[in-house]
């Protein structure tokens, strides 16, 4: 433990805060006078705010409320004159939209800051609607909304994540009409305030943490119908936002059909009610069955006309003649070839007989001019010795031996005498 500074009190205060020192320090009363002078000096200003606590006090000329800025859960105390009060037609409640004309006031004996109002005012239904459009138009031109960034829902999740109110209709709602319709199906519910100052938070926490639960396959956040005041929660920016930055498909299923909050537009799915919810996260099991069972049947049907229309395919070929008595085709082609040979064996004959007559006719030709026929009438061929034919009588000396062809046989002689 440090020992205490030993100082001596200054006859004289700083006057600024940057000249105080550890041994030279202002007084608490001097700090409060201080900002309470600061704070003196700022002007009234106008603040918006949800009105989230409110204690009533009969008798008291002074009321306390409490404001929260919802999208940044920042929180101020006021304080509210009941004479102001008394002029409103009907005093503000938790849950409503206010704007105030304060002023701020620091308390020195308390060293406290809140604000006192001189004037309250109700922010209307149509204010409301003009700001969450203008909401939606910035949303929309960062592309939360937009079509490619939603994701299909499962056909068939094993879990169902659930954000609804407490004991609610909505729960009621989504729990029966899905389990009737498919009764394997689970739920992770998740009951929050869906109305209200804590809605916001909430909700979106309650989301986050289903998203963080990897069994979760689809989240579906649930609310009754009500006024433009009631859903405002599903409207705001925070939530908005959250819902956006989740990674399981998420499906809304705020109010009735004419009611359409921020949340519808950022969720991956649109339900008109909870029932509605329920029919579009799960399949009806009667019907799937009925589907089922209808494309086994035209499954069915349209093996049973293919088979039909094949057959009838095949009949209609095997009753043609050539499969019918396919010894037809084989007969016809068999007379073709005997015919065929027939008049090929007719042309072969006629063709050697004209051959035979004209090689008969040149070997009488030949015959005719032939030596040996000269020889039949009784000539002969001498030659000499060397086969020289002898033609004259010079051609051979006497006493030279010549041969002599006869028509049949031959002869060698001696010759005699040579006579021209």
């Amino acid at each position: 433990m440090t020992e205490p500074t030993q100082r001596h009190l200054p006859t004289e205060l700083p006057r600024k805060a940057l000249d105080t020192t550890p041994t030279s320090p202002w007084p608490v009363r001097v700090l409060s006078e201080k900002i309470k002078g600061y704070i003196d000096k700022m002007p009234p200003v106008w603040v918006e705010g949800q009105v989230v606590q409110f204690n009533q006090r009969p008798g008291s000329g002074m009321q306390w409320l409490t404001l929260r800025d919802t999208e940044a859960d920042a929180s101020l105390p006021v304080t509210v004159f009941s004479r102001v009060l008394s002029t409103l037609a009907q005093p503000p409640s938790e849950g409503d939209h206010v704007v105030v004309h304060a002023k701020p006031v620091f308390w020195t004996k308390r060293g406290t800051l809140q604000m006192q109002a001189n004037e309250i005012k109700a922010v209307g239904v149509g204010e409301l609607l003009a700001r969450i459009e203008a909401l939606k138009k910035v949303l929309a031109a960062e592309g939360l909304f937009d079509l490619t960034r939603k994701r299909k829902l499962p056909f068939l999740p094993a879990v169902v994540g659930l954000v609804c109110g407490r004991e609610s209709k909505a729960e009621h709602d989504v729990v029966v009409n899905a389990r009737a319709r498919w009764p394997q199906v689970r739920f992770e519910i998740r009951e929050v305030a869906v109305q209200g100052v804590n809605a916001v938070r909430e909700v979106s926490a309650a989301i986050a943490e289903l998203d963080q639960d990897p069994s979760v396959d689809v989240i579906v956040v649930a609310r009754g119908g009500g006024s433009v005041e009631d859903l405002l929660p599903f409207s705001n920016e925070s939530l908005v936002r959250a819902v956006a930055q989740a990674r399981t498909p998420l499906v809304s299923a705020i109010g009735h059909e004419t009611d359409a909050p921020l949340l519808d537009l950022v969720a991956d799915y649109r339900a008109s009610t909870p029932t509605d919810a329920a029919k579009r996260i799960v399949p009806d099991v009667s019907e799937e069955r009925l589907r089922l069972t209808q494309a086994r049947g035209r499954m069915r049907g349209a093996v049973t006309a293919m088979l039909d229309r094949e057959q009838h395919g095949l009949d209609g070929v095997r009753s043609r003649p050539v499969l019918a008595v396919p010894h037809t085709m084989l007969e016809s082609r068999e007379r073709d070839i005997v015919q065929a040979l027939r008049h090929s064996r007719n042309a072969l004959n006629a063709l050697l007989l004209r051959a035979s007559g004209e090689v008969g006719r040149l070997g009488a030709q030949v015959r005719a001019l032939s030596p040996a026929s000269t020889l039949e009438r009784g000539y002969a061929v001498v030659q000499r010795a060397d086969g020289h034919v002898v033609r004259r009588p010079g051609d051979v000396e006497v006493g030279a031996g010549v041969h002599v062809r006869l028509a049949e046989g031959a002869l060698d002689a001696e010759v005699t005498a040579a006579i021209p």
